[in-house]
């Protein structure tokens, strides 16, 4: 695990497959095990296979439209055999922080879906849907394309009035089958928007990734003494890995891309990156090298210059990906990278 005092310039080595090397996979879902309704290729086998070899896999995920139990059922459906008890979502992160918050039995008011609900539910308390209904906090999450407007115009009303704030998580987006849609992030928009003239309007208390509540309700479900956090965003995976201090697996199965990988801020850089969920299963490769040199990687070497990102070389596509990073990352220093990478990535057709 790299230490948070420096910025990561490079993907780190794994001598052992890291199904092995880290006792709990915690496993990001929408663009990592599916996305929709339908597994990503190689999932179902990949985590079969991590499961057969003794790797506990916990679900985690920032969507708390479901419940544990729909979501263990649509992860047995596709194949991936799942327990309620594995699943982890920022309905229960969020639940708990209001828990703390307020008395039990105290009442809720839910712009969401069942997940949250439930979530409340195990926390003795009680979801109303009214601000009219002496709220003692309200509570968004996602709530899918049924989430009625009502719902955010009655969760304004009680912010307004200075009711505490909270959400479930700020993803402005979630992949789709069809492309991008809005996640719960936009919905959250919604209410700061007709609340921001309003005094006594609070900010919202934001449990899911990449904030630390989430982590910490994973490693309270879990009982992790060496997890891998295992997703496919920057602002929410692997911030949140890079926020709870724990080594992370970027795949490049969902939101994030092979140039918005190179551009990564520090606290965005992944330990490992691997095309999809097979990277459980296999060694990862050392890059070696400095910025004069240049870094190679297997059969590839890239070099910062003056132009840009230079790539030189043969190989697997994803090693030639891992020395790019290097460059990039050590040439932006604690900054953004902003190299131009199009020609470098155009080798690689990733």
């Amino acid at each position: 695990m790299q230490s948070g005092a420096q910025p990561r310039t490079r993907t780190e080595p794994s001598p052992t497959p890291l199904r092995e090397a880290y006792d709990t996979a915690l496993l990001d879902l929408d663009g990592v095990v599916y996305v929709g309704g339908a597994a990503v290729p190689h999932a179902v086998e990949s985590l079969t296979a991590a499961r057969r070899a003794g790797t506990r896999l916990a679900y985690v995920t920032n969507n708390a439209a479901r419940t544990p139990r729909t979501v263990a059922g649509h992860l047995t459906r596709l194949g991936v055999p799942a327990r309620a008890e594995e699943v982890v979502t920022s309905a229960q992160a969020v639940a708990r922080l209001i828990a703390e918050t307020v008395p039990r039995g105290a009442a809720v008011l839910v712009a969401g879906g069942e997940g949250l609900r439930d979530a409340l539910a195990e926390h003795g308390l009680r979801a109303v849907d009214s601000a009219d209904e002496e709220p003692a906090a309200v509570v968004q999450g996602y709530g899918g394309p049924e989430l009625p407007w009502g719902r955010l115009a009655e969760a304004a009303v009680a912010v307004g009035r200075g009711v505490p704030w909270f959400a479930s998580n700020t993803d402005l987006t979630i992949p789709a089958p069809r492309g991008i849609a809005p996640g719960n992030g936009a919905a959250v928009e919604v209410v700061r928007i007709a609340t921001r003239w309003m005094p006594d309007a609070p900010e919202p208390v934001v449990a899911g990734k990449p904030r630390t509540p989430m982590h910490r309700e994973s490693i309270l479900r879990t009982g992790a003494e060496r997890p891998l956090v295992v997703g496919d965003r920057l602002d929410t995976d692997i911030e949140g890995a890079h926020a709870g201090g724990v080594d992370a697996l970027l795949v490049l199965t969902g939101v994030t891309d092979a140039a918005q990988l190179l551009a990564a801020r520090p606290e965005h850089r992944p330990t490992y990156v691997d095309r999809d969920l097979r990277g459980l299963l296999t060694t990862q490769p050392e890059v070696r090298g400095d910025a004069e040199r240049g870094f190679t990687c297997a059969g590839w070497r890239a070099r910062a210059e003056a132009a840009g990102l230079r790539l030189e070389g043969e190989g697997e596509p994803l090693d030639g990906l891992r020395a790019l990073c290097a460059a990039a990352w050590s040439a932006a220093g604690p900054e953004r990278c902003a190299l131009p990478a199009v020609e470098a990535l155009s080798r690689l057709a990733l």
